[in-house]
C-alpha cells in the first residue's frame, strides 16, 4: 500500500483526490458514493449571493400577484420555491455530518458584508475549509487590472477575520501577472490557491440568433495551462497548490504531481465515467508509483517543476519557439493518406 497523504491547506488528506464543486454534491446519495468510491474531500456546491438574489426577486414578483385578492381566485397561495441561503446552509449540515472525509465549503458574494455573513455560517456548519471563488472578470475598460485585483485581496481579508477554519482561493487565469497575484494572495490569510476556475462561457445559436449555454465538461488538454503555472509556483510560495480544470485521470494527477500540485479537483470525468471511476484513478496511481520505485506522493512531488528541472528554459517562451522551428514535422501528420 503506497503512501497517498497529502496536505490541503493545513488539512491532512488520505489522498490528493478532492471532487469540485459541482451539482452531484447536493445530494447525500452521490456524496456517500464519492466517499465510498476512495474521495480524500469534497468541495461543496457553491452557494452564489448573486442566485439568492435573483430568487428573492422572483418570489417578492409572485407574491405581488396577490396583492389585490377577491372572492373568485383559485387559491390564496403562491408557489413558494425560494429558500435563501438556509436550504443551502442545512444541505451543507447534513453532509458534515453524515461524511467522514472532510466537507469544504464553497462561496461566491457580490458585496463585503455578505461575503463575511455567509463565511460565518457556513464555518458553523461544519466544513473544515472554505473556497472563496473569486473569479473576477471586467466588465468596463475603466476598471485598471489593480482595481480588480485588489477586489479580490479584500474580499479574502475581511472573510479571513471573520472565520478561523482555512481559507482557499479559487481564480481565473485572466489576471494580467497571475505570479504578482498569487503572492497578495498568500500575504491577505490565504492558504491555498485553486488554479484555474473553469468559467462557463456562453456559445450562440446561428439558426435562432441567441445565446445558448451548452454542455461545459472538460478534458484532459484543458490541464496545460495549470500544469505550467502550478510548475512554476511550486517552492515560490506557501499556499497549497491545488490543481483543477482538466484532471480525469491517473495521468493527469501524476502530471500535476511532478510538477508541484499538492492536490488536486476532479469533476467533469466523474459525469463522463461515473463517480466509481475515482476508484481507477487510485488504482492506476499506486500502479504507476509502483513502476517507478515510489512510495509516496513527496518522492516525486515537484520533480518537473521550475525550481528543479534541468532545463531552465522548460517554462519560459524559448520553448514556444522551438516548437514552432519544429512545427514541419505537424505537416507531416496531415499529409497522411
Amino acid at each position: 500500500m503506497k503512501n497517498l497523504t497529502c496536505n490541503y491547506a493545513g488539512i491532512e488528506l488520505k489522498n490528493p483526490i478532492v471532487v469540485g464543486a459541482n451539482n452531484m454534491v447536493y445530494q447525500l446519495k452521490y456524496l456517500e458514493e464519492m466517499q465510498e468510491a476512495g474521495a480524500a474531500a469534497i468541495v461543496f456546491k457553491t452557494l452564489f449571493e448573486e442566485q439568492i438574489e435573483w430568487e428573492k426577486l422572483k418570489l417578492a414578483k409572485e407574491l405581488s400577484q396577490y396583492d389585490n385578492i377577491h372572492a373568485e381566485m383559485a387559491t390564496l397561495f403562491p408557489k413558494l420555491e425560494h429558500s435563501g441561503p438556509e436550504e443551502h446552509l442545512m444541505k451543507l449540515y447534513q453532509a458534515t455530518s453524515r461524511l467522514s472525509i472532510p466537507i469544504i465549503g464553497s462561496l461566491n458574494c457580490l458585496n463585503i458584508d455578505t461575503w463575511k455573513d455567509y463565511a460565518k455560517q457556513m464555518e458553523d456548519t461544519g466544513i473544515k475549509a472554505l473556497e472563496l471563488n473569486l473569479s473576477t472578470l471586467p466588465l468596463y475598460d475603466r476598471q485598471s487590472p489593480e482595481e480588480l485585483e485588489n477586489e479580490i485581496i479584500r474580499v479574502i481579508e475581511h472573510v479571513a477575520n471573520v472565520v478561523s477554519i482555512p481559507i482557499t482561493v479559487k481564480i481565473a487565469p485572466f489576471n494580467t501577472n497571475i505570479l504578482q497575484l498569487i503572492k497578495r494572495i498568500e500575504r491577505s490569510g490565504a492558504r491555498g490557491v485553486v488554479l484555474f476556475n473553469r468559467l462557463f462561457q456562453p456559445d450562440v445559436n446561428i439558426d435562432e440568433e441567441k445565446f445558448v449555454f451548452n454542455e461545459y465538461l472538460s478534458s484532459s488538454n484543458d490541464n496545460r495551462l495549470t500544469l505550467r503555472y502550478v510548475g512554476m509556483l511550486y517552492e515560490n510560495t506557501s499556499l497549497s497548490l491545488i490543481a483543477n480544470t482538466g484532471i480525469h485521470n491517473a495521468s493527469d494527477v501524476i502530471k500535476m504531481t511532478l510538477v508541484g500540485a499538492d492536490a488536486v479537483q476532479i469533476v467533469s470525468t466523474l459525469y463522463l465515467n461515473k463517480i466509481s471511476y475515482i476508484k481507477n484513478i487510485l488504482t492506476d496511481l499506486e500502479s504507476w508509483m509502483d513502476k517507478k520505485g515510489y512510495n509516496s506522493l513527496t518522492d516525486f512531488k515537484g520533480k518537473l517543476s521550475r525550481k528543479r528541472i534541468n532545463d531552465p528554459l522548460a517554462y519560459k517562451r524559448a520553448q514556444y519557439i522551438d516548437i514552432l522551428m519544429n512545427s514541419d514535422n505537424l505537416l507531416d501528420v496531415y499529409s497522411m493518406p
